[in-house]
């Protein structure tokens, strides 16, 4: 009992000095954000021609000990009381040597702890957590890429500046090339009320479809190429993206002409009552060295004396494709709120390539902002998800396979559903605090565990 109260005190030490070098870096991007509001009078340039910016985001989170009528499994969602957390700091550089051509670099560090070693669930509480590593600090290139824009027309449309994003103007109906090294999402799968987990939604089920086996490194990102184009009120993207070497490992599979990501969305803007709205359809192909789930179901009940966390690996034995199809829909009714949802079904065939382990998705939501009660920083949101397997995945699970997130050792299967909610409090233009409660009924997929609550709050601050 004193090791555990010693490593508890110390936990809350360190959880403090995270949290005191994030306030630090909210009050220096605040008080520099305001010295440059007060020195520059002149009018903001059309065109941005260089940027640096930054953000920090804090996350933190706690489990409950919650019941279950079977013991935790090699890749169970741990039934005991644990906290976890996350710390990003990133820069983003961008530069414009030309009016239709921009180059962005985007550096960042990251610390962090997962819930039971990031085991146990379809979808996960903090969609930041891919990038953790461990309580001490990693450094990396997370993104590095070039974009052109071929304009058809004059130049009446804003892009406003963002994170990795030059002011500019750009035609209404353009072409648009991105190559190099970035994440589809940053593409694709766009909802202005559901998107990111480091200012919206913290469930990364989410931030896009839990379903999107989208190729991608383990931290979330990949190389390649995509390319949108706007006519009027429609919008056309496809790309071709690298996978990783193994599923959801961190190492990149440059044989892109082999193994690879693939996806096609369409886009529709739309008004209803005057108020915005878009509905876009998504088709995404991959292709990888992945294993089949009847395969190492068969090979696993052939092979008994087998670890069962072999099961899978050992039929990795030749290209496999994966198919999936999902509908993205948004709707405002305020100029700041809004509803959204999302829907996916996939073939269900093959095990999880690069996110994870959902092979159908729903998730419905609504998010208002606080104008309404006179606190115009402030925003509430509430969400329902819902996650499902496929019958091979399940029959699989049930006879005690695992993979690479679940796998209790046996299944009585239920979909996976989550209720989110949060409120964030607008302590500047740059800087929010926010508490956000998760319930999830039947962590990875299982009727015999659960429910389990999972509490928080973030501190993000952009500079």
């Amino acid at each position: 009992m004193t090791v555990v109260f010693m490593q508890l005190i110390a936990g809350v030490r360190a959880g403090f000095k995270v949290l005191l070098g994030v306030c630090v870096l909210s009050w220096m991007g605040t008080a520099l954000a305001d010295n440059t509001k007060e020195h520059s009078q002149a009018a903001e340039p059309a065109f941005e021609e260089f940027m640096l910016r930054g953000q920090s985001t804090y996350i933190n989170q706690h489990k409950p000990s919650f019941s279950s009528a079977l013991p935790d499994g090699p890749n169970s969602l741990l039934r005991n009381a644990e906290s976890s957390y996350t710390w990003t700091n990133t820069l983003f550089f961008g530069w414009r040597p030309q009016a239709d051509l921009e180059l962005y670099f985007v550096p960042e560090m990251n610390t962090g702890l997962a819930f039971s070693a990031l085991q146990g669930l379809g979808g996960f509480t903090n969609g930041e957590v891919t990038r953790s590593s461990g309580s001490k600090p990693s450094f990396y290139r997370q993104k590095l890429f070039l974009r052109k824009t071929w304009n058809e027309g004059e130049l009446t449309e804003v892009v406003e500046a963002d994170t990795d994003q030059l002011k500019g103007l750009v035609s209404r109906n353009r072409w648009v090339l991105t190559a190099g090294n970035f994440s589809n999402l940053d593409v694709f799968d766009d909802n202005a009320f559901a998107k990111d987990p480091r200012t919206q939604f913290m469930n990364w089920g989410n931030m896009s479809y839990a379903a999107y086996d989208y190729a991608a490194d383990a931290r979330g990102y990949g190389w390649g190429l995509a390319l949108e184009w706007y006519k009027d009120n429609w919008a056309m993207r496809l790309s071709r993206m690298t996978g990783p070497k193994m599923p959801n490992g961190l190492p990149v599979d440059f044989q892109i002409a082999k193994h690879f990501g693939d996806q096609f969305e369409l886009e529709r803007t739309h008004y209803l009552m005057n108020r915005l709205g878009k509905a876009r359809a998504i088709v995404w192909h991959d292709r990888a060295n992945l294993a089949n789930f009847n395969d190492a179901l068969a090979y696993g009940l052939a092979n008994p004396s087998q670890t069962n966390h072999q099961w899978i690996v050992d039929v990795r034995n030749g290209n496999k494709d994966k198919y999936g199809v999902g509908l993205n829909l948004e709707q405002s009714i305020t100029s700041n709120s809004g509803l959204f949802a999302r829907a996916m079904h996939t073939d269900g065939k093959t095990e999880t390539y690069a996110f994870t382990e959902v092979d159908d998705s729903l998730s419905l939501g609504a998010v208002m902002n606080g104008s309404s009660w006179g606190r115009g920083l402030d925003s509430v949101g509430v969400s329902y998800l819902q996650n499902r397997l496929s019958k091979q995945r399940q029959n699989y699970l049930r006879a005690g396979g695992i993979s690479f997130f679940i796998g209790d050792g046996y299944l009585v299967y239920k979909p996976e559903t989550i209720l989110e909610a949060y409120y964030s409090i607008g302590l500047s233009q740059k800087t929010a605090l926010t508490f956000d409660i998760q319930s999830i009924q039947n962590p990875a997929y299982n009727a015999l565990r659960g429910p389990a609550l999972v509490s928080g709050f973030r501190l993000h601050t952009e500079f």
